[in-house]
């Protein structure tokens, strides 16, 4: 099973840890993308896997309901950087410093056909002071994007644009960044398996939540965010996937869809569950 190294994911493993669930996994930690490319590549039997490779790819997964990483307005983690508006990025280069193709292609859809521009762009290390260097902007996601827009912007005198804020003023739904999926074949294989890591996902993001000041108190340990900022940060974000994140989906897939890979109207089969 795939595990993204980011603390967005955070919550949906602790529990896990907390009950000693955990030790029945074998945890393949790694990056969004790479994770995705393995759990497609039948490496990795379940796992999170961004929003544009699932649908991608979705002939060969079947979603978990009611489990996921996304925003209903502002994300914190999935940001623009810019030293100018973003009205002011036509022709402009913008360094993208992510590995997910979602949040990259989430930022590109807002700027082509929201704000009206087309920059130049490019790919890089999350480096928001080397970007800065040769780009009028920035694409960051993750843990660089909190520590970018929570300290490096506000010192450097940038702006930071929540492509999350974005997204929910644009169309008034939520965004899905990532959904957790098994592999069809390893379904029909292991179904009992399956539906037990769902029901222990749904618990151990249950948990979390509830004990959500503890998380942070914990995390904050070995992070340069406070246990405040932990806290508004996990309650910011999403992890559900029901009817609204499923309608972001759609709409997100309709106006992306035939340029990214993946039909308009790509149908998304979710686990059965009596959860879902």
């Amino acid at each position: 099973m795939g595990h993204i190294q980011f603390l967005n994911c955070l919550p949906l493993y602790w529990g896990l840890a907390r009950t000693g669930t955990l030790i029945d996994f074998d945890l393949t930690k790694d990056t969004p993308e790479k994770l995705s490319e393995r759990l497609v590549r039948g490496e990795l039997d379940i796992a999170p896997i961004t929003l544009v490779e699932f649908l991608r790819h979705s002939d060969r997964l079947v979603a978990f309901p009611d489990i996921a990483v996304g925003c209903d307005g502002p994300v914190m983690s999935c940001v623009i950087v810019s030293q100018v508006g973003l009205e002011e990025l036509d022709g402009a280069r913008v360094a993208l410093g992510s590995t997910s193709r979602t949040s990259v292609r989430l930022a590109q859809l807002l700027l082509a056909e929201r704000i009206g521009v087309t920059p130049d762009y490019y790919t890089c290390p999350p480096d928001l002071g080397l970007m800065m260097q040769e780009a009028e902007a920035a694409v960051l996601i993750g843990d660089a994007a909190l520590r970018a827009a929570l300290h490096e912007a506000p010192r450097l005198g940038l702006q930071v644009h929540d492509l999350g804020l974005m997204w929910k003023e644009w169309t008034g739904l939520p965004f899905v960044f990532a959904v957790w999926a098994a592999r069809k074949d390893y379904l029909a294989r292991e179904p009992q398996v399956v539906h037990e890591v769902h029901r222990a996902f749904l618990d151990s993001r249950d948990l979390s939540l509830e004990e959500v000041a503890k998380v942070s108190e914990q995390v904050a340990r070995w992070e340069v965010f406070d246990a405040e900022l932990l806290e508004r940060y996990f309650r910011t974000l999403d992890f559900r996937f029901g009817p609204d994140q499923l309608a972001g989906v759609r709409e997100f897939a309709r106006r992306t869809g035939p340029t990214t890979g993946f039909p308009a109207d790509v149908t998304v089969e979710l686990l059965g569950t009596e959860r879902a």
